[in-house]
């Protein structure tokens, strides 16, 4: 008989407990957990694409939309509750991936990989000349509130990780319902015979175009918390180069499983902090030495390292 499938319980027991733990953790260590955290959604929502044998390098785009709408809600519409930031948040990316997902669901291999990759570059430079929107330095975001709470500067970082914990274990959870549902395994089966899936009456196209609305919002949330976390957003959000770090987390982690990237985000952060102490103007070697030793002795991720178990579990 197939064992019960306990994910849900590891992760929500794994998470709450990091919750806990987060109280004794020194400052830098809680802002390096909080912007791992953001990033894995991400990258969670890359490999949502990745399952389908596609590959973006324009997730930077809702990336910084996220983090942009964060820091003009508070600088220029005066809304700083986080709940109704959110809300923002998500409907924005929502809008704009629904529009360009009209386009982009049409491509495949390497022309969708450039074409997200155009658009958020078409982001980056429109913010780069926005002299409201701080050019090239970008700006600071305004303190944040909760339901009228105002928390004070010091515990900000607090609650924030808090905040991230949070959103990261309810997406998990659902992101790892969503991949175990229909829908969930079709995109495996575009990725084998996008043919035979057409045979069969569903419709690639309409997939891919949900399951990049559904990327698009998990970016645009793992920007909003990079932005609360950093407390700065800038242009740099949306340039190619962040996107592509998305890409080697997704590699480092795997697409195994939906914990995956968490894990691959947090060892980015600790290899790129450790790096930049060690050599600060040569840490960018460092993290092409390990993306070759990940692609060379770990082509599925650091997450085949843990034992095999069995594909299907009720």
């Amino acid at each position: 008989m197939l064992r019960p499938d306990r994910t849900l319980t590891y992760l929500s027991i794994a998470l709450l407990l990091l919750l806990v733990v987060g109280v004794f953790l020194p400052n830098w260590l809680v802002f390096l957990c909080t912007i791992s955290m953001g990033k894995a959604l991400v990258v969670l929502g890359l490999v949502l694409l990745m399952r389908t044998g596609l590959v973006s390098f324009g997730q930077g785009l809702y990336y910084c939309l996220g983090g942009y709408i964060v820091g003009i809600a508070g600088q220029y519409w005066g809304i700083t509750d986080v709940a109704l930031v959110f809300f923002i948040v998500m409907l924005s990316a929502t809008l704009l991936s629904a529009l360009l997902g009209l386009l982009l669901c049409r491509y495949r291999e390497i022309f969708f990989a450039m074409l997200t990759m155009a658009f958020s570059m078409i982001l980056f430079g429109i913010l780069v000349k926005s002299q409201t929107l701080g050019s090239t330095d970008g700006f600071i975001i305004a303190p944040a509130s909760l339901f009228g709470w105002h928390p004070a500067v010091e515990t900000a970082g607090n609650w924030v990780f808090a905040l991230a914990v949070l959103i990261t274990l309810v997406v998990l959870l659902l992101m790892h319902r969503y991949f175990r549902s229909p829908m969930g395994y079709a995109g495996e089966a575009i990725r084998e015979n996008e043919i035979r899936v057409e045979y069969l009456g569903v419709s690639p196209n309409r997939l891919i175009y949900i399951k990049y609305i559904v990327a698009a919002v998990l970016a645009a949330f793992g920007g909003a918390l990079t932005a609360l976390a950093a407390g700065h957003v800038d242009p740099e959000m949306a340039f190619w180069a962040t996107s592509g770090e998305f890409v080697f987390i997704a590699l480092l982690g795997g697409t195994l499983h939906v914990a995956a990237p968490l894990v691959g985000a947090f060892l980015f952060e600790v290899i790129r902090t450790v790096a930049f102490d060690l050599a600060p103007y040569t840490w960018q070697m460092i993290l092409g030495g390990a993306l070759l030793l990940i692609i060379f002795f770990l082509p599925k991720g650091l997450w085949s390292l843990l034992p095999k178990r069995r594909e299907e579990r009720l």
